[in-house]
């Protein structure tokens, strides 16, 4: 899942950087409103953190901005204003959540849970298909009943197929909610990371990942009929800093 945070203190812009991708999510951060509006209006983020008390432009006004664009993407709001007046305008100004500093860091990413099951629906916190069950909450697979060991991009990579299971998840889309702003397009992460994905979750039962060439790639259990042929596995190296 890729975030946007919005937050002009450099020590907790930082510190929730650094926490949210070791918990597997993809992370831009910005110091200001004027640049946190740019990036909802340029990128397609599955949730915003968003501190109300930021230069150039404020949360409520980037929030406002937000919605008044059409975007539905869950925002969290950050403030260390408490008063019931301010979590109201919060609200008001289009926000789904209000986190008042400081807080707990399990906290925030419980509200980030919480907000992601339900966009754009109502997901349990458990998703199956098949054979294969992704915990979002304790970031763990099973296939068979077996734990499978993936690294955070392969999890992260999984948890998106399997949110849009039995939908063509195409190479954009992969871009856009899994890899952040560092990623290059042009290279072949996205393909070897889906292979490297491929051998461990098809390693253990039928096959659920499937290559629809030219289209994207697809999380579901197929008849043999349906099935496409399997992909031949990149030749390429992956670039270090995006595998």
């Amino acid at each position: 899942m890729r975030l946007l945070i919005a937050e002009d203190d450099a020590h907790l812009r930082n510190m929730l950087t650094r926490g949210l991708c070791e918990q597997a999510y993809a992370v831009d951060a910005v110091a200001d409103g004027d640049a946190a509006a740019r990036a909802a209006f340029v990128n397609e983020y599955d949730a915003i953190i968003l501190d109300v008390m930021l230069p150039r432009r404020d949360g409520f006004e980037v929030c406002r901005a937000i919605r008044a664009r059409g975007l539905r993407v869950p925002v969290l709001m950050l403030t260390a204003r408490d008063a019931v007046a301010d979590r109201i305008a919060g609200l008001d100004a289009g926000g789904d959540d209000y986190l008042v500093k400081p807080f707990d860091f399990g906290e925030l990413l419980a509200r980030l849970r919480a907000l992601l099951r339900r966009a754009p629906e109502l997901l349990p916190s458990e998703i199956k298909v098949a054979d294969l069950s992704v915990d979002t909450r304790g970031q763990t697979v099973r296939r068979c009943g077996r734990v499978l060991r993936l690294t955070p991009k392969e999890y992260t990579l999984l948890e998106y197929l399997a949110r849009n299971a039995g939908r063509v998840v195409s190479r954009a889309d992969l871009c856009a909610h899994v890899w952040d702003d560092n990623h290059d397009p042009l290279s072949n992460a996205i393909e070897v990371n889906v292979n490297r994905l491929r051998g461990k979750v098809d390693a253990v039962g039928k096959p659920l990942i499937h290559t629809r060439r030219g289209a994207g790639y697809l999380l579901a259990e197929l008849d043999a009929a349906a099935a496409p042929p399997p992909a031949r596995p990149s030749t390429r190296p992956a670039s270090g800093r995006d595998a």
